[in-house]
């Protein structure tokens, strides 16, 4: 069978088409649709024997999108859309209602709208992904995966705020976290290294960016909380700040609510503290020996290791601490200033195996009281996987 899985953005989007056989999950093509709605939009895509196309086509919504990845499906990795099964689809926010993965149907969808407010930017545009699929494949099963769910099996400890307790019973303000999917498959990878499901800490290091807390296959605590915007320092935005400094902005600084929210979520994190969004370019002026970059990056490093440290507190120990996505795979500068400042733990790097890229590999020394890898994450493989067994 073949599983179509879409990432929708609110002007992108995402796509793999797996082929399915038994437990093996092939991917026979993923691509990309950029800019819709915006001029200069393109679709590209990468067959599985390596070859690549791009086609710059105008997409006024996701419908025109989706359809431009059909043609191209149909190019080479398919010979009609019958094939296609099912379709898999992330969503990052599920609330309190969505604790795993579901079929879609039209309450579903309403609930997705309605959870919006959580993930004004997200939310909105996995329905119109939903209401893409809807009319152009209306009768394939469709499962919506939520980046919220996995971290539903925190204790209320853990995901309740310190305040008055109407703002979470009847505004749902709490704790809920996201890139769950992301953090489940690489604790479940880790677990298979280590032999034991244990007490796992992953880092989920990217633009966007978030810590776990995983015990037995369960979170029990993540960085990210109400919105993304909470955590560690990220591309652009703060991470964990005092909460009344947005107030002490908007009345000193004179600026509104919408101005402030640009300066968080957009403006900070290793944008405001070095100039450059791209941890590649803060990492080159890093080795330049540019001030700012350097204080960026020890900051950086600073606020993830302070989540490790408070995690290994609340599992009462840690057996591995795993890093994964963009940062997390490709910066073996991070990963050694992290290590480094956890050297108490008894946790030695393995220098080579650091500088080393591309698969899932220990990057301690056999002798390290703590074990750490880097696992490369594979959301899309978790989510064709619920959709398989959903679908079915």
């Amino acid at each position: 069978m073949k599983i179509l899985v879409l990432n929708s953005g609110s002007s992108s989007l995402k796509y793999q088409l797996f082929n399915v056989e038994g437990n093996q999950y092939d991917v026979i093509a993923k691509g990309l649709a950029e800019r819709i709605g915006i001029d200069g939009s393109m679709v590209s895509i990468k067959y599985a024997n390596g070859d690549k196309k791009t086609i710059n086509n105008p997409l006024p919504s996701h419908n025109e999108a989706l359809n431009e990845v059909f043609n191209l499906l149909l190019d080479g990795a398919i010979s009609n859309l019958d094939e296609i099964s099912a379709v898999g689809h992330r969503v990052v926010h599920g609330g309190e209602k969505f604790k795993t993965s579901t079929l879609v149907t039209e309450d579903v969808i309403k609930a997705i709208e309605e959870l919006s407010a959580l993930a004004p930017l997200h939310n909105p545009a996995a329905v119109l992904g939903l209401r893409a699929v809807q009319k152009a494949l209306p009768n394939v099963p469709q499962v919506a995966t939520f980046d919220t769910a996995f971290h539903q099996t925190m204790p209320k400890e853990a995901f309740l705020y310190g305040l008055p307790l109407e703002q979470y019973t009847q505004h749902k303000i709490r704790r809920y976290g996201m890139h769950g999917t992301s953090h489940q498959y690489v604790a479940n990878e880790c677990a298979k290294l280590i032999g034991k499901a244990g007490k796992i800490i992953t880092c989920h290091l990217g633009n966007g960016a978030s810590i776990s807390a995983v015990e037995n296959g369960c979170c029990k605590d993540t960085s990210m909380g109400f919105t993304p915007l909470a955590g560690v320092i990220m591309g652009t935005r703060c991470g964990d700040i005092d909460p009344y400094i947005p107030l002490h902005i908007m009345k000193t600084q004179s600026k509104s609510v919408d101005e402030v929210n640009t300066l968080l979520n957009k403006q900070s994190g290793m944008l405001g503290l070095s100039g450059f969004s791209d941890m590649r370019d803060v990492e080159a002026k890093y080795l330049d020996g540019d001030s700012k970059a350097v204080e960026a990056l020890q900051t950086y490093a600073y606020t993830i290791v302070k989540f490790i440290g408070s995690y290994i507190a609340a599992l009462g120990g840690v057996d591995a601490i795993v890093f994964t996505a963009g940062i997390g795979e490709n910066s073996p500068i991070i990963r050694k200033m992290v290590l480094d400042k956890l050297s108490y733990l008894g946790i030695k790097v393995n220098e080579e195996n650091n500088n080393k890229r591309g698969s899932a590999i220990e990057i301690t020394t056999p002798d390290s009281n703590v074990k750490s890898f880097v696992i490369p994450t594979d959301e899309e493989l978790m989510i064709a996987k619920d959709t398989v067994r959903l679908s079915q």
